[in-house]
């Protein structure tokens, strides 16, 4: 009963112990926590207030030694609390708030997209889930490291987005699906500071990139066209025929220098975008493997093409085995036919009976008679 209450009051600065209170406040709650039985809904609170501490502080030291039991044991604690959706969505967005004031932007995404994921679809149109859907797009579009927009386009609410916030669900579809020119084609009839929910936005300082070897963090602007270049090098690389992406091409399509092709290819290639080869000899990327932004009709209609084409060069290696089996086929039997003539022709000589004994010892008298007369022209002599 009092329980609620604690929490609250723990999750609270301590205006006595400005240095010591947040650890021992966490300190407190976490043996609260562990007192607790596994399935006492009571944890729900206490682990709000946990996350309240951590998100107040900004305790990254804290929040770190709790992201193994975060990612173990948080689905079971779900399972045994029994929450309802806004709970979940609750539990969620307090991670979010935690993990994005220790500095880990990453997992503060993931349980951003699980609470939005938690609004009922019967309240996608509310304030709340606006509000929910606003920040879910908007910090994905900022963060240099998000590249998949599908779990937001499978939102009910990100959905509703296209009435009331237009702008902002186009800049979506064109990061789901288009390059950089229907990007920045876009950017010219609405610039990215005239979008305020984007223009708003803090960003982050991105991982060491080739393309880029600033330290500071980029403006929003910087960001959106670095991963559109990203992005339009992996539809590139995903709808090649050949396989096979030449540099020029590449330039054309990212609008750069040819001299800083490999450069956002690495890039790309860090990005987990795409898989493959440089070849500076031909001035070709050869792919190996490229993600696909998007998965409709098209990309299938890709699919069945690509099949069609492996399943006609294994029919064409099927036909040249066989070609080859018959040829080895009647190669053998050409070597065959003399050797069997042969040996029907020693039958037939062997087959002569007497006739061919007889004219063996004639012939062997006949050289009989022969020594004979050679002695006697010799006795002559």
């Amino acid at each position: 009963m009092f329980l609620p209450k604690i929490c609250a009051f723990l999750a609270k600065p301590m205006p006595s112990s400005p240095l010591h209170g947040p650890s021992i406040a966490l300190s407190i709650l976490a043996t609260i926590f562990n007192t607790l039985d596994a399935d006492d809904s009571s944890r729900y609170h206490v682990f709000l207030a946990i996350m309240a501490v951590i998100r107040s502080t900004s305790s990254a030291l804290a929040f770190e030694a709790l992201k193994t039991q975060l990612s173990n044991q948080l689905p079971g604690w779900i399972e045994s609390w029994d929450l309802d959706e806004e709970e979940t969505q609750k539990l969620h967005m307090s991670i979010s708030d935690a993990a994005r004031a220790a500095g880990d932007a990453e997992l503060s995404y993931h349980h951003l997209i699980q609470a939005l994921h938690a609004i009922p679809p019967a309240e996608a149109a509310s304030t709340q889930a606006r509000e929910m859907a606003v920040r879910s797009l908007t910090t994905a579009l900022s963060l240099p490291f998000v590249f998949d927009f599908t779990p937001l386009t499978s939102s009910d609410a990100v959905q509703n987005l296209r009435s009331t916030d237009a702008s902002l669900f186009e800049l979506l579809e064109l990061f789901s699906t288009d390059d950089l020119d229907a990007y920045e084609d876009f950017v010219k009839e609405n610039p990215i500071s005239s979008i305020s929910a984007l223009a708003s936005v803090k960003t982050i300082s991105p991982a060491t990139t080739t393309s880029s070897a600033s330290s500071e963090a980029p403006s929003v602007e910087t960001i959106l066209q670095t991963k559109m270049r990203l992005l339009t090098l992996a539809s590139l690389a995903a709808k090649a025929p050949s396989r096979s992406l030449p540099y020029n091409d590449i330039a054309a399509a990212l609008r750069i220098e040819r001299e800083d092709v490999e450069k956002w290819v690495i890039d790309t290639i860090r990005a987990g975008l795409v898989e493959g080869k440089l070849s500076q000899l031909k001035g070709e990327f050869l792919v190996h493997r490229a993600t696909y932004r998007v998965f409709g009709e098209r990309q299938w209609g890709e699919v069945q093409g690509r099949l069609m084409v492996w399943k006609q060069s294994l029919l064409n290696v099927l036909e040249v085995i066989r070609s080859e089996k018959e040829k080895f086929k009647e190669a053998a039997s050409a070597a065959a036919a003399p050797t069997q003539g042969s040996a029907e022709a020693d039958r037939f000589s062997f087959g002569g009976g007497r006739g061919g004994g007889e004219r063996r010892r004639g012939g062997h008298q006949s050289h009989q008679h022969q020594a004979r007369d050679m002695e006697l022209v010799a006795g002559g002599d």
